[in-house]
């Protein structure tokens, strides 16, 4: 067996352990239905629904559903959850619609990127092999509950306060990230779009500021939404804190900037003006 192999074979019961361990401590001191705690629900419902669109995806060999899977997760469980969870106050449908207004803005903008591509091209050498495409929805699962975890944990909490400065303060840095990332979403879309700059990149806007300001702005948004978490929180429901630093980690080290830093590298590397923007503008953290 070839070494690629196994390691992909050990990435679906990891991935299932780790998912395990943080609706176990989540589910301290939240609520419960049936004797079965609310939070852990959550947990494995976000699993499963991965697992049942990978079938007809893996039949089909396509990817063109999985951004979207991944969006309307986050929609179902979180309606799911205000509906399930008894004593619901202000703090949670507070999180609850941030949430939503997060996973429809992204959802859409996602899927029409697709369709308008056609293809992603970082799934063509997946698809093929039955366990590593399984593994990258298994993926999937975690990166939903380890993102909105905070936000979950929060509102299956059976400790309630009322809405305070946690809560302002939450929601403005909330509110800058989502704006952050719209627009720093749409001003590439636009320059994109454009035929005048096919094979160029992007340095206006918002890029003009950071190479990757949709990130930040994404960073930010978690990082709201875990400061009105907060109060609700108690014992082993602290664990619901990895949200924002889950979403810092994939996105600075894993998945985000390093790729798109590489890509970007091997397009324009060389080039005065790209260099000149490298060296003028940071990374993640917008410059005044």
């Amino acid at each position: 067996m070839k070494d690629s192999h196994r390691k992909s074979l050990i990435v679906l019961p990891v991935v299932v352990l780790l998912a395990a361990l943080v609706a176990a401590a989540g589910s301290q001191g939240g609520a419960t239905l049936g004797g079965i705690p609310v939070f852990s629900m959550a947990v494995g419902a976000a699993f499963l629904i991965q697992w049942l669109v990978f079938i007809p995806s893996f039949k089909a060999q396509t990817e063109r559903f999985f951004d979207l899977t991944g969006s309307l997760t986050y929609i179902a469980i979180t309606l799911l959850l205000v509906l399930l969870t008894p004593g619901v106050d202000a703090r949670a449908l507070l999180l609850a619609a941030m949430v939503l207004a997060w996973a429809l803005r992204l959802g859409t903008f996602l899927f029409r990127r697709i369709s308008k591509a056609g293809k992603d091209d970082r799934f063509d050498e997946i698809k093929p092999s039955f366990v590593r495409f399984l593994n990258v929805w298994t993926i999937q699962g975690l990166w939903v509950v380890l993102t909105a975890a905070a936000a979950w944990v929060a509102i299956t909490s059976v400790t309630r306060v009322g809405l305070d400065w946690f809560a302002l303060v939450g929601f403005l840095v909330w509110a800058v990230g989502f704006g952050f990332e719209i627009v720093a979403d749409q001003q590439k879309s636009r320059f994109n779009a454009d035929p005048a700059n096919r094979g160029k990149f992007i340095s206006t806007g918002l890029w003009s500021k950071s190479r990757h300001p949709n990130y930040f702005g994404e960073i930010l948004l978690w990082i709201g939404v875990a400061i009105i978490a907060l109060p609700a929180l108690q014992a082993w429901q602290w664990v619901a804190l990895i949200s924002p630093v889950f979403v810092t980690l994939l996105l600075t080290k894993v998945s985000g900037v390093p790729l798109l830093e590489t890509k970007s590298d091997r397009k324009w590397g060389g080039q005065a003006d790209y260099e000149a923007y490298k060296r003028s503008t940071p990374v993640l953290i917008p410059k005044p």
